[in-house]
């Protein structure tokens, strides 16, 4: 009797939900689910295929799988070659011109963590799970992207939409310049009025979030140099502190005086002596020092995230201070560099996360709220993040990226499609 309620109760919910719904509306729904088993066949052959960053052949051979899926959609597809020294693979961009709603920019990305020689499984089945390479992070994203539009051109009402795509091929190591790297999707940006992005979704069960901020990716090079000379005469006028002390002093001042909500300042590797060397391509170095030499060197590769411009700007400002006021007998520099940068969260993001939890709502599906920026790592929605309100987060939901256990829910692409299908029709009516 509990299940027979269970079942009465759920579909007294089903029933409400898909009141919410139009005609059209509902027929975008059931030509999602309709492809389901396809939808898991295209991302089987898109996962079966070793597409980590450095494996630029790879990172073509799934441009071409999914290359194909836009062409039949009725897309203008493009590849964009990377310079052969970048070492990238390159990105796939695809466009449909039309006169009705907002232009949209849809975002995913065809690389993964894993490289050639990862021993992870290219693609294992257990039961209601599938882990694999980048089944999560994100060719499921690019598979819920691709069935969500061809839903819409099932129900024929895709033709008319203002749809870019851009499907990067080194989202998880970035092209070097980035501004050569990331300048067409800017290009796009620039021709947009939202960004939607298919990085992981919430598991079943969990407080959905979507990201409408995330917060900046960058680096810090600290260097102190000191007066060499024997350990005995270390803290007098004439030599000094000596690299370490002043080191230890920049970086607790950090601790003690930087802390504040959504900013951080990791110390990622140091290393000090008389002699130190750091290799920034091979994230290794070498230092040689005795217990009875004043340090004269020291060197730190940290990183830093923040939520606003203007909090990354406080926080470099209040460093290079620190870092000024030497120990006796020191000299130090601080450097910064900015990979991503920062996505604030704006009134019209909010105002996207609205919409978008309302098409949840309205499928029965349940609502979102703004997901914590301090929970997330960086991504690609980041570039455009200066020219256009966005949204991240509306891909599948699964477990352990970039480890060797990441996995996802099959069901999840079904949930995830059909919210960015009604999503999608929505904005571009």
């Amino acid at each position: 009797m509990r299940r027979i309620a269970l079942f009465a109760a759920l579909a007294t919910i089903a029933l409400a939900a898909h009141a919410q719904l139009n005609e059209t509306e509902q027929r975008i729904v059931a030509a999602v689910k309709s492809r389901m088993p396809q939808a898991v066949e295209l991302l089987e052959r898109s996962v079966r295929i070793n597409s980590g960053s450095l494996n630029p052949d790879g990172v073509r051979e799934v441009g071409k799988v999914f290359r194909a899926e836009f062409d039949a959609l009725g897309f203008k597809t493009r590849w964009v070659d990377m310079p052969p020294e970048m070492q990238r693979g390159g990105h796939l961009v695809a466009e449909r011109e039309g006169t009705r709603g907002k232009r949209l920019l849809l975002l995913g990305h065809m690389d993964t963590v894993f490289e050639k020689d990862s021993s992870v499984a290219l693609w294992e089945r257990r039961g209601d799970r599938v882990r694999g390479q980048g089944v999560g992070d994100m060719k499921g994203g690019n598979v819920v992207m691709i069935e969500a539009l061809r839903a819409l051109q099932a129900v024929g009402v895709l033709d008319g939409a203002r749809i870019a795509v851009m499907l990067t091929g080194d989202e998880e190591r970035v092209g070097r310049p980035i501004e050569r790297s990331r300048a067409p999707m800017v290009e796009l940006a620039k021709r947009s009025d939202a960004a939607l992005s298919f990085e992981g979704g919430p598991p079943l069960g969990h407080v959905q979030g979507a990201s409408i901020s995330r917060r900046s990716n960058g680096g810090w090079t600290l260097t102190v140099r000191a007066r060499p000379g024997h350990s005995s005469r270390v803290f007098t006028p004439a030599l000094g502190y000596g690299a370490v002390y002043e080191g230890a002093r920049i970086l607790n001042a950090f601790r003690e005086q930087l802390v504040e909500p959504n900013l951080t300042f990791n110390v990622g590797v140091m290393l000090a002596g008389t002699n130190v060397s750091y290799d920034d391509a091979t994230a290794t170095g070498t230092a040689f020092g005795k217990g009875n030499v004043i340090p004269r060197d020291l060197t730190v590769r940290g990183d830093m995230r923040y939520l606003t411009p203007e909090q990354g700007e406080r926080a470099r400002q209040r460093m290079r201070a620190i870092v000024a006021a030497n120990l006796p007998g020191t000299t130090a520099t601080i450097t910064f560099s900015e990979t991503y940068p920062p996505m604030p969260p704006t009134e019209a993001g909010m105002e996207l996360l609205r919409q978008y939890s309302r098409a949840s709502e309205d499928l029965g599906l349940g609502g979102f709220v703004a997901g914590d920026p301090a929970s997330r790592g960086a991504g690609d929605i980041q570039f455009v993040a200066p020219y256009i309100p966005g949204i991240d987060s509306l891909g599948v939901a699964g477990n352990g990226a970039h480890t060797d256990d990441e996995d996802m829910e099959i069901a999840s692409i079904e949930r995830a499609a059909v919210r960015a299908a009604l999503f999608i029709y929505r904005l571009t009516r």
